[in-house]
């Protein structure tokens, strides 16, 4: 068996109660994963995935999954075509009766209307064929609601459904005349003289080909004098369209009864036809598996498509989220780089800072004589408290400086980045304020943040300064001072700086540093030194991390998991392999292990 004819072939007929159960869980499973797929970025091809993913959900809900569960259902043959085909008088006439009511205005629009036999009634419940629908037993507009109709005049075993025009003009009609023939175990599609070359109708037939639906046509309205000619050339279309085994019917134009029927002649052909497959269990169960194994077969196939469409949503993400990220990372290292080498001991902070511990011969003979002891250097500083308190003011004023500038170049670059592909654009549209720029309120947050550092600095050194607050030393500086010196050692300790600044900067650590050491010794230094760095880096991180999250949160939004392309294309291995293995002869293909 070629693996085209084993496509071809039917599973339920050789389908075991545990074969069918393994199916069914096997469809709900790729249900769940289809329903769990987004695809929210706009990529090309995307708006068709998303029509495809609802289409393929809607058709497992509709028909697949409860007619595989009920194969013993009637056949339900779905009229369904071009405005003003005639599918209600046609239905109608099929029945014998009344039952439908033809749209005199176009478009029409109504509920769907089903007909079936008394006996039928208890397999058109709200559990199975169409579940969302609500069912009704009266007339009614209500293209929400399905028109449920016994009528003794229909065969048992046969149900048939007049759908809205598959091309209206009111696009909740084409919707649902889509999802009725998605449901349909027979298309009865009708078409007329003058609308039978239309392209939405074959649009809808190619589909039906590609899924081995069974087909029946309808030329319905056709003059006399034309019907061979037209049959004809019908029939051209449709084998080269892959529907040359589909039965075609025609059905002379004539004069329509006050009941709205048309001669019982003009319909015999077909009505026979129906009656025929309905008395026939082996033929209409030939029906049932060939358009549910065809839709069962193109699901599975079409959902590797949407795979792809998932990886390249999930590609895109992880691009945007990268974009963002290295914006904002190399955020926090130019922060963390400006702020340890020096960058920031200039200009207002370095003034201040000399003014406390004086200047002149000081600082000249630091820069030659680092060799000088520490009582020497303490005895030369010349700080007052309030001088302390303007180095605290100007590190504050720097550091506020520093860390906007760069969170304004972080959002600057992420946005570009983003701007760069078409996703990213509307991302950035839909985001409802401006990323480009740091958030409004970001530099109130950085204040707030350096004023909590320079706080922790200051408990530091009053901690660490426990047992020494008497001694002249601790006096001599207080605790203003000694944290003060301690931002200093913390913003210099790279000695990045170069130039005649390098010189400068490096006087004002070391001497900082000396400060410190004569009052806590060498090693509490520098672990004071390390905590204060830590402790900047973190509060840094955690500012810039919150306006990294303005970006990454829009991506979280979307809410595309990684792991969902795999999902679906592992589901849709599964269905495969059950399918292939209800095409092997028992004993042949160790595949007739049924569990899910």
């Amino acid at each position: 068996m070629t693996e085209h004819e084993a496509d071809q072939t039917p599973f339920p007929g050789r389908r075991t109660p545990d074969a069918t159960t393994a199916m069914v869980t096997a469809l709900v499973r790729l249900r769940g994963a289809l329903q769990e797929t987004r695809l929210p970025l706009e990529l090309p091809g995307a708006d068709e995935q998303r029509a495809a993913r609802t289409e393929m959900v809607d058709q497992l809900e509709d028909y697949v999954i409860p007619r595989l569960m009920t194969l013993d259902a009637p056949l339900l043959a779905v009229v369904g075509g071009s405005t003003g085909a005639g599918k209600s008088t046609l239905v109608n006439s099929l029945v014998g009766t009344r039952v439908t009511t033809p749209g005199v205005l176009r478009p029409t629009t109504r509920s769907p209307v089903l007909v079936h036999h008394p006996d039928d009634a208890k397999w058109f419940g709200q559990d199975r064929l169409l579940p969302e629908l609500e069912r009704v037993t009266r007339q009614t507009n209500d293209p929400e609601a399905l028109q449920l109709v016994a009528s003794p005049a229909m065969t048992p075993g046969l149900a048939i459904l007049d759908a809205p025009d598959i091309d209206s003009v009111e696009e909740r009609n084409r919707i649902l005349a889509a999802q009725l023939l998605a449901a349909a175990d027979l298309w009865l599609f009708v078409t007329s003289a003058a609308r039978y070359a239309d392209q939405v109708p074959w649009d809808f037939l190619r589909k039906a080909a590609e899924r081995s639906a069974a087909v029946a046509i309808v030329l319905d309205r056709t003059p006399a004098d034309a019907v061979e000619t037209i049959s004809t050339h019908l029939a051209r279309m449709l084998a080269s369209r892959g529907l040359k085994d589909s039965p075609l019917f025609s059905v002379e134009e004539g004069e329509v009864s006050e009941m709205g029927l048309l001669p019982s002649s003009s319909v015999i052909e077909i009505r026979q036809w129906l009656q025929a497959l309905a008395d026939d269990q082996d033929a209409r169960g030939a029906v049932v598996q060939q358009t549910l194994d065809g839709a069962i077969r193109t699901l599975a196939r079409r959902t590797h498509t949407v795979a792809d469409a998932a990886t390249e949503q999930t590609d895109a993400v992880r691009r945007l989220r990268e974009d963002a990220n290295d914006a904002y990372d190399r955020a926090v290292t130019g922060i963390g780089d400006a702020s340890a080498d020096g960058t920031l001991l200039r200009g207002e902070v370095l003034a201040r800072w000399q003014e406390f511990v004086g200047t002149g011969e000081l600082l000249k003979s630091l820069e030659t004589r680092v060799g000088w002891l520490r009582d020497r250097v303490v005895n030369a500083v010349k700080g007052k408290p309030q001088q302390a308190e303007r180095v605290t003011v100007a590190v504050e004023s720097g550091l506020e400086t520093l860390i906007l500038e760069h969170a304004e170049a972080a959002a600057e670059r992420a946005e570009g980045s983003w701007r760069g592909t078409a996703a990213g654009q509307i991302l950035l549209r839909d985001a409802g304020e401006d990323l480009g720029r740091a958030s409004r309120d970001f530099r109130r947050r950085a204040e707030r943040a350096v004023r909590d550092w320079q706080s922790d600095v200051l408990e530091m050194v009053r901690t660490e300064g426990a047992d020494k607050r008497s001694t002249a030393r601790f006096l001599a500086f207080g605790v203003n001072g000694l944290s003060v010196a301690l931002m200093v050692v913390v913003f210099a300790h790279t000695a990045g700086v170069t130039g005649a600044e390098a010189g400068i900067a490096g006087g004002s650590a070391l001497l900082g540093q000396k400060l410190l050491e004569a009052v806590f010794g060498d090693q509490a230094v520098r672990t004071l030194a390390e905590r204060a760095r830590r402790q900047l880096e973190a509060s840094v991180s955690d500012l810039l991390d919150a306006e990294r999250r303005r970006y990454t949160d829009l991506l979280d939004s979307l809410e595309v998991a990684p792991e969902v392309p795999e999902r679906l294309r592992s589901a849709a291995r599964k269905v495969d392999d059950l399918r292939y293995a209800a095409t092997q002869p028992r004993g042949v293909s160790d595949s007739d292990d049924t569990s899910p």
